[in-house]
């Protein structure tokens, strides 16, 4: 079957900034986004489990990444903006048609979003003045239901992003979910083999994010904690990045050998991407290394700094990889890079200075926490 009449190639909008520029930031932001959301996405399901098994210095963690994030959420939603806005912007003749044939649970993210983010505040509140019983059992459901929220968005996010760029599975999901030719949203990206481990992947990824932050918010915020605590952390750190390497390892070589196929794996695996393709596999070793290296004997500031960087780097290199082969997939039908250019300056130049003036004050925000928790210690 021939799947370019799919594709509404009628009419081609000129891009209103350079490829280079849209890809640039859906790839930055995306980093940046994927942050605050693996701590959503298992780091609520960590901080529960350590509540209730965790011990006292579990207790201790959990209290602390509770407490920070109603933050983190307000943080992912708005990096989250950036991708999904410049997404639209490049590939709009697949992202329009893949969400549209899952509108209804394309729209019920905002549904979830919505519960989730109350639900958080919820058991937040439920932590004030340190007050065992403040955090009723009500409120621990609700935070055992915003973490659910969370992982079922996920995995809605990994259905709309691979069917948009999995054109022949359209048929099939419309085929399934139509009435008088009109498709019914109702569909969902199911008859694609990828669909498991690449959400799977993300798992992976998102506990080595956390073990990450253990180490950094224990150098850089929690100052005033017992040493036996932050030995604990280090501990704790170490563990959550093995596990995570290693089920980064078994959902990516089932994403990558069992799911990649229509020559992406053979593109993939040439040069020069598969220099790409090594060091996005060899990248969460990389902070698992420098985590057990470093946080040895005691957890510092630099070493703190230096885990964070690494793995933020792994998330960046995930994010080049992933915008590599969505390019490859979709450039069989539309080739973005054929679009020529409008350059469009008045609201690039408004994006710019809004986006560098908003990283300036999430900086300033996190020097003025660093500076109360020197004032607190001393």
């Amino acid at each position: 079957m021939d799947l370019h009449p799919l594709i509404d190639s009628a009419h081609t909008a000129p891009l209103p900034a350079p490829l280079w520029f849209i890809q640039l930031f859906k790839v930055l932001g995306f980093t940046l986004h994927m942050v605050p959301m693996n701590l959503w996405l298992v780091g609520i399901v960590v901080a529960m489990l350590l509540r209730a098994v965790g011990g006292r210095h579990g207790v201790v963690f959990s209290r602390r990444l509770m407490r920070q994030m109603p933050i983190l959420v307000a943080l992912g939603i708005n990096f989250g903006i950036v991708p999904l806005l410049f997404v639209q912007l490049a590939y709009y003749q697949f992202f329009y048609p893949a969400t549209i044939l899952m509108a209804w649970f394309w729209m019920a993210i905002v549904v979830m979003l919505i519960p989730a983010y109350y639900g958080v505040y919820i058991y937040v509140f439920g932590l004030r003045d340190d007050d065992p019983a403040a955090l009723t059992p009500a409120r621990r459901l609700v935070g055992w239901g915003s973490a659910v929220l969370f992982i079922a968005i996920s995995f809605l996010f990994v259905n709309g992003f691979s069917l948009m760029g999995h054109v022949k599975v359209w048929s099939l999901v419309w085929e399934n979910h139509r009435m008088a030719g009109a498709a019914l949203g109702t569909g969902l990206n199911m008859y694609d083999v990828q669909i498991l481990p690449r959400w799977l992947l993300m798992f992976g990824l998102a506990l080595g994010t956390t073990a990450a932050w253990v180490v950094v918010d224990t150098a850089w915020f929690a100052r005033g904690q017992s040493d036996a605590y932050r030995h604990w952390a280090g501990r704790f750190a170490a563990k959550l990045a093995i596990l995570g390497a290693f089920w980064f390892a078994a959902a990516g070589s089932w994403y990558v050998f069992g799911t990649w196929s229509d020559g992406l794996r053979e593109t993939m695996f040439a040069w020069p991407t598969l220099v790409l393709t090594v060091v996005t596999a060899l990248a969460p070793g990389l902070s698992v290394l420098l985590l057990l290296l470093l946080t040895r004997r005691e957890i510092t500031r630099p070493a703190a700094a230096v885990i964070g960087a690494a793995q933020l780097g792994s998330l960046a290199v995930n994010a080049i990889s992933r915008q590599v082969v969505q390019d490859i997939r979709v450039g069989g039908f539309l080739d973005p890079a054929r679009r020529t250019p409008e350059v469009q300056w008045s609201p690039l130049l408004a994006f710019l200075a809004l986006f560098v003036l908003g990283a300036l004050v999430i900086l300033w925000m996190v020097v003025q926490v660093v500076k109360a928790t020197k004032t607190t210690q001393s």
